[in-house]
């Protein structure tokens, strides 16, 4: 046999094995659950990451009905075991991964702004397309959408926190009324029993059952 030969022996043997193995990405991640509108955990390897969706800001669960709807639009983009790529921009000080989170070739973040079910997170825009999520969000807001459905949208979740936070330290310092629906009582996750029954008592106003402030109580029930 020719050396000519055998290297194209070589060649064709290499190629086949190549040919057999699925390559993945490094970062390819499938989705195990659904926090709010702008969170979710992935599961990475062997690792499960929070991710806290990059330059949007979707309504609380609180903020009725427009948290939850946020929160179901998201479950329809990404079912459970939907693989997704990240492009993380950050760590946040709760330790989430901030990202834009991408399917096939459709960015989830982008998908939220334009069906109204999120605003643009302005003050940290950065990392993110700016002049996309501009035309985006204006676009819905012109069409109505979501939580652009009144007039000047809805009130925006960071000051929603800001109002909510304001409130709870008033009341803390005995510097006003506690907060309507809110009893003296606390309640822990593990007596409540459901994740559905915590989110209906964190819109009742019990804020401390969401310790890392995503909007969302008593993630061990899920």
């Amino acid at each position: 046999m020719t050396e000519t030969r055998r290297r194209l022996m070589a060649v064709c043997i290499l190629t086949g094995v190549l040919g057999s193995i699925e390559i993945t990405p490094a970062n390819a991640s499938s989705v195990i659950s659904i926090g709010d509108g702008d969170t979710i955990t992935v599961r990475e390897g062997s690792q499960r990451i929070k991710v806290r969706l990059a330059c949007i800001d979707a309504p609380e669960t609180s903020q009725t009905p427009y948290g939850m709807d946020s929160r179901r639009a998201l479950q329809g983009l990404l079912p459970i075991g939907s693989e997704v790529t990240l492009k993380t921009k950050a760590v946040d000080r709760y330790g989430r991964s901030v990202a834009e989170v991408l399917k096939g070739g459709s960015n989830i973040n982008q998908n939220l702004v334009r069906s109204g079910d999120a605003f643009v997170y302005w003050q940290y825009i950065s990392g993110c397309d700016r002049q996309t999520y501009s035309h985006l969000e204006n676009d819905a807001r012109l069409k109505g959408a979501g939580v652009w459905s009144v007039t000047g949208g809805i009130q925006r979740p960071w000051e929603y926190r800001r109002g909510r936070r304001g409130a709870n330290t008033s009341a803390s310092s005995g510097g006003g009324a506690s907060t309507t629906g809110t009893s003296s009582s606390k309640y822990r996750c593990k007596e409540i029993g459901s994740w559905s029954r915590a989110q209906d008592l964190l819109r009742q106003g019990h804020t401390y059952l969401d310790r890392d402030g995503d909007g969302e109580a008593c993630e061990s029930l899920k």
